[in-house]
């Protein structure tokens, strides 16, 4: 299934919709200290699922983020890939096999592949895991995941993760409707409140780097507001100076801010690739927020993304289903408001390289104290 694997530049990428499989995301780690590796596959998959013939030969490849773990060790962590997408009873077989044939071309420290699956979920396509209102109840346990997933593999050696890194679930807003349409498909508060924020006198700009310190500051505030994680303020430099053009994986990015009378309300990171984009990073201030500037934020963004030639316009991140003691159900009322069809993805799965290794750091993993080798 998988053959003729080899390493090339990461430059030499192929132009993809997933970002973090871009040339464009690897600069952004590169930037951060982190080492990646691209390499190209070629893959002889079904032409369908019945029948195993005619084969259909494709050629793919992979970014792989090398994340130190500790000074003498690395996980070999793929952001949203692999892109290509086999069948669902063969996928467990191709991530096996394309584990073992890029097992070479790591470094020898490393204890583990993960996986961040952006495939849907096997169990989002099952009627059984909904509820009588259409909502979806979310995947079974571990185990029977991991016995569905391996049944086509030789080893049984794909492993659920215990936790996901990217979004598992997100809401797609389709581009391709004029705007007239996005809007009507939008819950009527959601409408009014873009419409409060234009009379309001909210005032949307993209910004440059020289704006960064302001972002930061509504970034802290969020942060500091939620209770979540804080990047430093040089991933998003990162981010904003990340600009590869000279790659066959660009990626567009840009600074939205949302101002009245110059006073900062709201800023976001919209990051286009391909033909999508994606609402990568929000912020917002402690004060004004009577102003709906989020609202104006996000009509912004997708009428930027829809005049650079984006067809769809990726969420990023959301409760699974409207459960009001989720720590994101304040992001599944406010993203659902702009309509759209909810995802959702297989997350992340493991492919252990050291098993004894594998096993310390998960379950260090699973006591949230990180992963420490003397």
């Amino acid at each position: 299934m998988i053959y003729e694997v080899h390493p090339k530049q990461t430059n030499e990428l192929y132009s993809s919709p997933i970002v973090q499989q871009t040339a464009f995301w690897s600069s952004v780690k590169e930037r951060m200290g982190i080492n990646t590796l691209a390499l190209d596959y070629k893959a002889s998959l079904p032409a369908n699922a019945i029948d195993s013939n005619p084969k259909i030969k494709r050629i793919a490849d992979l970014l792989v983020v090398l994340q130190p773990i500790d000074k003498n060790h690395v996980i070999a962590y793929v952001p949203y890939g692999p892109e290509l997408e086999p069948a669902e009873e063969l996928q467990g077989c191709f991530l096996e096999q394309l584990s073992e044939s890029i097992k070479p071309y790591l470094p020898k420290e490393c204890v583990l592949i993960r996986y961040d699956l952006s495939w849907e979920s096997h169990w989002a396509k099952d009627h059984d895991y909904y509820d009588s209102k259409g909502l979806w109840l979310g995947p079974p346990e571990i185990t029977t995941q991991e016995m569905r997933f391996n049944f086509s593999t030789e080893n049984w050696n794909l492993r659920k993760a215990s936790t996901n890194i990217l979004p598992s679930n997100t809401l797609f807003i389709n581009l391709r409707k004029s705007p007239e349409a996005i809007l009507k498909q939008m819950k009527p508060k959601t409408r009014y409140n873009i419409g409060l924020s234009q009379r309001k006198g909210v005032r949307v700009k993209s910004a440059g780097i020289e704006n960064l310190d302001v972002w930061y500051t509504l970034y802290t505030e969020t942060a500091n507001r939620n209770g979540v994680y804080l990047h430093n303020i040089e991933y998003f430099r990162a981010v904003l100076q990340a600009k590869v053009s000279n790659t066959q994986s660009p990626a567009d990015v840009r600074l939205l801010v949302a101002e009245k009378d110059g006073i900062p309300l709201a800023a976001m990171f919209l990051v286009m690739s391909k033909n999508r984009a994606y609402y990568l990073y929000g912020a917002s201030a402690n004060q004004g927020r009577q102003l709906m500037a989020t609202y104006a934020l996000q009509w912004q963004a997708m009428l930027t993304a829809q005049n650079m030639g984006c067809t769809e316009y990726d969420m990023f991140g959301l409760a699974p289903r409207p459960n009001p003691t989720h720590p994101m159900y304040g992001l599944y009322r406010f993203k659902t408001g702009f309509g759209g069809e909810q995802f959702h993805r297989m997350g992340c799965w493991d492919y252990p390289l050291d098993t004894e290794l594998y096993s310390f750091y998960t379950t260090m993993e699973q006591n949230n104290q990180g992963f420490h080798l003397s």
